[in-house]
């Protein structure tokens, strides 16, 4: 006789088989795969796939402005080979703001290998291209970078035999040299700690600003030539602001022979230069004390 105790056990063994069922055929209808597919590591690679096809959509993408932009956030990758292969392919794009973006990328990258890439884009027909390649040169510490700002500064090339002579003749258009600067932002117009009058020669649209840029990266350059031309900038310069950034990029340099050449401007008209050559002599002198022996 089946007693009122039985039939409890029996609905229990019942309960707990056929949920020992369910729970045992779980792992067997496919869904243990479904879970090793969402992995953390294959939805990380899944996420990097999905950027980067968005990205070469855009690298490719008919508009040049979605080229442009594409590139441009091509920097947030430095040391990626992938990256720096396509702003390298970029600099080779038929629209001049593309390729001005891959070579500012291509520095902001630090691409050393994109060197040989970005002193050809200095033969560039466009000079924001020129110029942007000349900047990211310069970042990468290259001294062909050196040749520009040199011609920037004086309006000439260094050597006879530099194949840029047809950029720096663009380069002699003050409104165009100034509006390159200010618009690609390629550090080539000093912002930072501009000065009141650096500011009244901006609104004139005067090219100055971007020449006493050019001075100032000139302080590394360590060729004779351009300490030469900072000196005699630095005496006779038409604009204020152009002489002053030369007597920094001297008072840099640190060589103290360039202080009796200088010794004239201590009587010079514009009391801001005399200033400023007064600091630039003592600096020369300082450096002279520290290094008895040098050039």
């Amino acid at each position: 006789m089946f007693t009122l105790a039985a039939s409890r056990v029996v609905l229990i063994v019942v309960l707990t088989t056929g949920l020992s069922a369910q729970q045992g055929a779980s792992p067997s209808n496919g869904t243990t795969q479904q879970l090793k597919a969402k992995s953390p590591e294959k939805k990380t690679s899944q996420y990097r796939e999905d950027a980067w096809k968005v990205l070469w959509m855009g690298l490719r993408h008919a508009k040049p402005s979605n080229r442009r932009d594409a590139v441009k956030a091509l920097s947030l990758l430095p040391g990626d080979r992938t990256a720096i292969r396509e702003a390298v392919t970029a600099l080779s794009d038929p629209d001049d703001k593309v390729r001005t973006a891959a070579a500012v990328t291509l520095g902001q990258l630090n691409a050393k290998s994109a060197i040989p890439a970005l002193k050809d884009a200095l033969s560039d027909d466009d000079v924001r291209v020129m110029l942007a390649a000349a900047h990211s040169l310069y970042v990468l510490k290259d001294p062909s970078a050196y040749d520009i700002y040199y011609a920037i500064l004086m309006g000439d090339k260094k050597a006879s035999n530099s194949p840029l002579q047809e950029q720096i003749n663009r380069l002699k258009d003050p409104k165009q040299l100034f509006e390159i600067g200010l618009q690609e932002g390629l550090g080539v117009v000093p912002y930072g700690g501009m000065g009141y009058e650096a500011y009244k020669e901006l609104l004139k649209h005067d090219n100055a600003p971007v020449r006493a840029a050019a001075a100032r990266i000139l302080a590394l350059d360590p060729d004779s030539i351009t300490e030469d031309a900072l000196v005699q900038t630095a005496l006779a310069d038409k604009n204020t602001i152009v002489r002053e950034a030369a007597l920094d990029a001297l008072a840099q340099r640190g060589d103290p022979r360039c202080i009796e050449r200088l010794q004239m401007n201590l009587h010079d008209e514009k009391y801001a230069i005399r200033y400023r050559t007064a600091a630039a002599i003592l600096e020369l002198s300082r450096a002279h004390r520290r290094r008895p022996s040098s050039r």
